[in-house]
């Protein structure tokens, strides 16, 4: 039984979360127009033409910006030891991303939810430790903005409201941080990282100084300080995505005591806020993605995995284990099975047959050729009966494993070219390349679908790739033992991810394939898609 919160009140909840969120992008529109009709013309065309006399210079604000971040991003992992610098700086550009989409400032959640997910740090140390800093964020404008003459600018009670607000949210995060565990994991904000929060806000008021000369503004450094801690501290009550329209407020209202034309002004705000909004989407964008794993987790295997050390030597009279996997091939398993050679290598070859639940007599003929069949009693699916084929043939303790289809597609005659690089000691892992050797046939429709589909296999595991779905491979003991096929209906793609990702060595070699003329292929596109694209996710990112 739950003692959750009941559906119903969750329900309501939900639709008023959503009505809230409907009306803030709503209330965006009317703000976008009153942006629209206000602006000076005039005063935004000088400021664009101020950039495009220079345009080289709009670099200077958006790195200006960017080192803001940076600096935020140090911080943070001042305070977390254990959060590495790209996730940081990948959290708080997610954040800021989705802040310029969302309203209210629905984006800041998206910073815990990216170190929580990304880089494993646990949500109440990231909750805590961004409830501090990003108060300190609060008051360290504050405080930089009041030097330079918010104080004067804004009523008295304001500044104070603020600074207290944010002190007492800083000593609350303080007192949460120190609760959660020892200087090990968390580490209360220095000087070092409270320079660093106060030297971002002076790096972000550069876009302001920047367009304001654009404009041909004759504004002071401190005077840009101040403009961006009015446009900020009037966001605290942002509702529109980006704070849009409070962030305008603010600069505006700060720049007119300045003694600046509000029309040049609102021109010289509106272009700043531009230039941020501009950077926040495109970079957020890439912190989805980059560093890796991404917010979706990882789409590649990580790269430079160490190779293990090469195998001990095995006793030269084990044998050569061939499995088959098979459902309903009676038409061609027992001719497949008595084209198994005897030996390789002098290695004697034992074949067995995997039954895959079949309800036709492809256990009895199998047997009747020569193999040892293992039945299982129901179908389970071809990545099922391989896993079952990788333990059997374990048992016989064997120098090296393979396994090939029972419909005739591969020639068993093969076997030695396969086994070789693991008799050699050259390799763990061996596919068979169709693409490499010789296809006798192979339907259009179904080339390009093995083309396409190692193409992306190839991406992912982060090698050359010629094959990814070739149904004729082989292992080496310890390849056989570590294999893990992580679903049942196939293995083609998780079982090379998952032993590339373990570091085992790989190797290609050519070999022959002729289309089935018996019996019907379990492959349908959709259905395959759908077992092996969630599988291939599962398997990248499980370690």
């Amino acid at each position: 039984m739950s003692y959750g919160i009941p559906d119903k009140i969750r329900g309501k909840k939900s639709k008023l979360r959503s009505w809230v969120v409907m009306g803030a992008l709503l209330l965006t529109v009317p703000v976008v127009w009153l942006l629209a009709v206000t602006v000076d013309g005039n005063a935004l065309s000088s400021v664009w033409a101020g950039v495009r006399a220079n345009p080289t210079a709009l670099l200077v604000p958006t790195a200006a910006f960017a080192v803001a971040f940076s600096l935020r991003a140090f911080a943070w992992t001042r305070v977390l030891p254990d959060l590495e610098f790209g996730q940081s700086w990948a959290a708080l550009h997610v954040a800021l991303g989705g802040n310029h989409i969302l309203p209210l400032r629905l984006g800041e959640p998206l910073r815990v939810a990216s170190v929580v997910r990304r880089a494993g740090i646990d949500w109440q140390r990231a909750t805590a430790s961004t409830v501090t800093l990003r108060s300190a964020d609060i008051v360290a404008i504050g405080v930089i903005g009041s030097i330079a003459g918010l104080g004067a600018f804004a009523a008295g009670w304001v500044i104070v409201a603020v600074l207290a607000l944010g002190a007492a949210f800083i000593a609350g995060g303080l007192v949460w941080l120190r609760r959660l565990g020892t200087t090990k994991d968390v580490v209360m904000p220095g000087p070092v990282a409270v320079t660093a929060t106060m030297l971002a806000w002076i790096f972000e008021a550069v876009v302001v100084y920047q367009t304001a000369g654009w404009a041909g503004v004759e504004l002071s450094f401190a005077g840009a300080i101040l403009v961006t801690s009015a446009a900020v501290v009037a966001q605290i009550a942002a509702i529109a995505p980006g704070g849009l329209g409070t962030y305008e407020a603010g600069g505006v209202a700060a720049m007119v005591f300045l003694g600046v034309d509000p029309a040049v002004g609102l021109a010289v705000v509106v272009f700043a806020h531009a230039i941020k909004t501009a950077y926040s989407l495109a970079v957020g964008m890439a912190a989805v993605f980059v560093p890796s794993p991404g917010m979706f987790g990882r789409l590649r295997l990580r790269a430079g995995r160490q190779v293990p050390d090469a195998s001990s030597a095995v006793p030269p009279d084990r044998p050569v284990v061939l499995f088959m996997p098979a459902y309903n091939e009676a038409a061609s398993v027992e001719s497949v099975v008595r084209r198994v050679p005897g030996t390789v290598r002098g290695h004697p070859v034992v074949c067995l047959v995997i039954d895959d639940g079949s309800t036709d007599d492809t256990a009895a003929r199998a047997a009747g050729a020569g193999a040892a069949v293992i039945h299982l009693e129901q179908n389970r699916g071809l990545g099922a009966a391989v896993r079952t084929g990788l333990a059997e043939s374990l048992r016989h303790e064997p120098i090296a494993v393979a396994f090939c289809d029972a419909d005739g597609e591969y020639a068993p005659e093969e076997l030695e070219t396969l086994v070789l690089p693991i008799l050699e000691d050259r390799a763990d892992y061996v596919v068979g390349s169709r693409f490499d050797g010789d296809i006798k046939r192979m339907l259009p429709h179904r080339r390009l679908g093995n083309v396409v589909l190692t193409r992306v296999l190839s991406w992912v595991a982060r090698r050359r790739i010629s094959d990814g779905q070739s149904g004729y491979r082989a292992f080496s003991p310890r390849a056989a033992r570590t294999a893990e096929v992580i679903h049942d209906f196939n293995y083609a793609q998780v079982i090379t991810l998952d032993l590339l990702g373990k570091g085992m060595r790989y190797v290609e070699v050519p070999i022959s394939y002729s289309f089935r003329t018996t019996g019907q292929s379990f492959v349908k596109l959709g259905r395959y898609l759908r077992a092996v694209i969630p599988a291939v996710y599962r398997e990248v990112n499980a370690s």
